[in-house]
């Protein structure tokens, strides 16, 4: 065998394998692992890089199996809300943007819930900083909108507007709107925005994927491509990239379900899949959306919400795909080889979705399309096995499974018991033999897998994330150091479709790695969320190296 171009020795080599063995050195040839410990030295020639472990854990590179690149991008690019966390930092930051920038609107997000009374600002206050010009910001889960006066006018929502079917308008106690927008409700105002061109989406994929290359990440799923929201259709910028050779991550798109329509959307779809391929980026999955959020009350229960004290109310939230067609569109969709993507928040959305892939089995047998379900936030105990049974996989987001302001005052409230305790069931969904991936939905929160994997070990907030001082979330629902890393590494490229060649650190595959400061194993657990990466590497190639490296 010829030399070696890259080989990584000294530290341990965490390979996500069946057995998730380890090794301790890793010869890389023409993008590929050539060789994993004894041996791997006579592979060093004279032109050979060698990276020295030095300690620290060389891991498969991540995988983010639910996220939006190009939007968060865009936010970095727009009035960037995601570092503060006060009303009060919200409004000096919107001021200084809206100072330094003359567009025709004042577009931005990453603003959180809990900054805010029940979770809603008020245009008032936006009116005082931007009282000239629309202005639109997201908060940080992309379920809701803080608009102005301005925009509200400009959209005509005013008393008399109806809710739409799949939102709802927050108004005061004589119905005048004021200020906030949930869900199908911000389409009233966002459809009114001057469009993105494809060069600046294009920027802000680069943007999006230089972040999360540094976070360790070589591949992801993009949850939505298609229209949807304020920052227009990534498919484009994808493909933009890929031809310029500057997609460096390996990308599968989801292409948006339009809730608004039927079945007569599929062709379309299929079009899509055809039209969205080159290089590294191929769209072959269905975005879903099947709920909105638990903390606005849009998220699909089984049961009603109660009011905070304990009663109950006539609200259950909304299904905003109606199950009948649900049941008719997901065995369709499998049958021409899509794999369903879907966002399931509430219970009788879990249990909506498992119910048409089951519809799907009927009709076309099993097939290998690897459906599966992200956020399952609330999931009812009798629909944990159906996850194995089905062979759909739990899409975790586990940074959210912590004890913090929203998850307090908006929602623990509102659910009770024993819906409270039926949050987020990593621990039971990995006992009863599902396929655990992981991802992080970013912009919606950090893109950082590490302090995912903490949380999902600790059920605890990682260091630098802590929200104030909470006990750890059902610590029964905890899983593995291991078991998370290789839900964020092989479970995500097995969900992606990409395991023949990535998730795991083996001979044969290509050499997508993440270089860590540390060894996770060997510290406390409460110190995992500390690791931070050092370089990242696709097929050989460095594409992030800290400035400590």
């Amino acid at each position: 065998m010829t030399h070696a171009d890259l080989v990584f020795t000294g530290g341990p080599v965490f390979t996500a394998d069946t057995v998730r063995s380890r090794s301790t050195a890793v010869a890389v040839s023409g993008g590929r692992i050539v060789r994993l410990g004894a041996g791997v030295e006579e592979l060093i020639g004279p032109r050979t890089e060698i990276v020295d472990l030095a300690g620290r854990m060389l891991v498969p590179g991540f995988q983010d199996a639910h996220v939006h690149p190009v939007w968060g991008g865009l936010d970095m690019l727009r009035c960037d809300l995601a570092p503060y966390g006060t009303a009060r930092e919200y409004l000096e930051a919107i001021a200084a943007y809206a100072a330094a920038n003359e567009d025709d609107w004042v577009l931005g997000g990453g603003w959180a819930m809990s900054a805010f009374p029940g979770g809603t600002p008020t245009a008032r206050d936006l009116d005082r900083i931007v009282p000239d010009r629309p202005a639109f910001l997201t908060n940080r889960d992309g379920h809701g909108a803080w608009v102005n006066s301005v925009a509200l006018r400009l959209a005509g929502i005013d008393r008399d507007t109806p809710d739409p079917a799949d939102g709802r308008i927050e108004r005061d106690a004589d119905g005048i709107p004021t200020g906030t927008l949930h869900e199908g409700a911000m389409a009233l105002v966002n459809t009114l925005f001057p469009p993105e061109s494809v060069e600046r989406l294009t920027e802000a994929l680069l943007t999006g994927q230089r972040y999360l290359h540094s976070f360790g990440i070589t591949a992801w799923q993009d949850a939505i491509v298609g229209s949807y929201g304020d920052a227009g259709d990534p498919g484009p910028a994808y493909l933009a990239a890929a031809a310029a050779g500057t997609l460096t991550a390996r990308v599968v798109g989801a292409i948006w379900w339009d809730r608004g329509r039927g079945l007569e959307q599929i062709p379309s779809i299929v079009e899509r899949r055809q039209q969205y391929r080159g290089g590294r980026f191929a769209a072959t999955s269905v975005k879903v959306m099947q709920d909105g959020v638990a903390e606005n009350f849009t998220a699909a229960m089984l049961e009603p919400y109660g009011d905070g004290h304990g009663h109950p109310t006539d609200n259950s939230g909304i299904s905003f795909v109606d199950p009948a067609i649900l049941n008719e569109a997901v065995p369709q969709l499998d049958a021409l080889g899509f794999q369903v993507h879907f966002h399931a928040i509430g219970d009788r959305a879990v249990r909506q979705c498992l119910d048409a892939v089951e519809h799907a089995i009927a009709a076309n047998g099993r097939g290998d399309n690897r459906h599966h379900i992200a956020h399952i936030q609330v999931v009812h105990p009798d629909d944990i096995p159906r996850f194995r049974t089905l062979g759909v996989a739990a899409n975790m987001q586990s940074l959210w499974a912590t004890l913090e302001p929203q998850m307090v005052d908006l929602t623990l409230p509102f659910l009770g018991q024993p819906r409270g305790a039926w949050q987020y069931p990593f621990g039971d969904l990995l006992r009863s033999g599902a396929v655990l991936a992981a991802g992080s939905d970013w912009s919606v929160s950090s893109p950082d897998p590490l302090a995912a994997i903490h949380t999902a070990v600790n059920r605890t907030a990682a260091p630098g994330y802590e929200e104030g001082e909470y006990d750890p979330f059902l610590p029964e629902q905890s899983i593995d150091l291991a078991s998370s890393l290789t839900a964020y590494t092989a479970g995500s490229a097995w969900v992606n479709h990409l395991d023949a060649d990535t998730g795991t650190i083996e001979v044969g595959k290509f050499a997508d790695v993440a270089l860590l400061d540390r060894d996770p194993f060997a510290g406390p657990a409460d110190e995992i969320g500390a690791t931070r990466v050092l370089q990242t590497f696709v097929e050989g190639e460095r594409v992030y190296a800290a400035s400590d490296a």
